[in-house]
């Protein structure tokens, strides 16, 4: 990982969050029931995730600590509210405004009720904009790229969790891949999902 200076966050989250705006405009209706890569997560309740995770990731940033970053994330429950499609990217773009501040990744933060410091907190909000982009992406029929140092980051991350993680956790274990399979598949295989997921199973 990079080393934290004065003037510069760690990571920049931008490019993972544009590629999720970028998406948007694609997502028509009838997609919204649609099945995820996530078990009994449509794309509505995806959507409606990301739109709350942005805004308690922001906040989590901000140090702001409240309902927002004290609320435990549940992806399956989430409710799409009307207007997501221009709602959606100013929170992503909120998110990333205030994790692009050096005081962000220092100190302690709050996030999902879950105590732990600005580093960390930020690795998990880049995370969830990787993983879950996948997740739409593949949803949608949506291409997908990320960024090489995002990947070794959720990679970094999820190798924490070892092979078995908690069932308090959001990820199952590991998907076994080969060891030169590309990053982005060893990333998505890490948190427990398929690599070659597709809507019909």
């Amino acid at each position: 990982m990079d080393t934290q200076t004065n003037s510069a966050p760690l990571l920049d989250l931008g490019p993972a969050a544009r590629q999720i705006a970028g998406m948007l405009d694609a997502i028509d209706d009838a997609r919204l029931a649609g099945p995820t890569p996530c078990p009994d997560v449509t794309v509505a309740a995806m959507l409606a995730h990301v739109e709350g995770l942005a805004t308690a990731f922001r906040d989590a940033a901000r140090k702001d600590l409240g309902a927002t970053t004290d609320t435990a994330p549940s992806v399956e429950s989430g409710v799409l509210t009307d207007g997501w499609r221009s709602t959606l990217p100013v929170a992503l773009d909120e998110m990333v405004a205030a994790w692009r501040s050096p005081e962000a990744w220092q100190g302690m933060t709050r996030a999902g009720s879950v105590d732990l410091p600005g580093e960390v907190a930020g690795m998990v909000a880049l995370n969830e904009l990787v993983l879950h982009g996948w997740d739409l992406a593949r949803a949608t029929g949506q291409p997908y790229r990320a960024e090489d140092a995002h990947l070794r980051s959720s990679l970094a991350l999820l190798a924490d969790l070892g092979d078995n993680p908690p069932p308090t956790s959001p990820f199952g274990p590991p998907v076994p891949v080969p060891d030169d399979a590309p990053l982005l598949d060893r990333a998505v295989a890490r948190s427990g999902r398929r690599p070659d997921w597709k809507p019909e199973g």
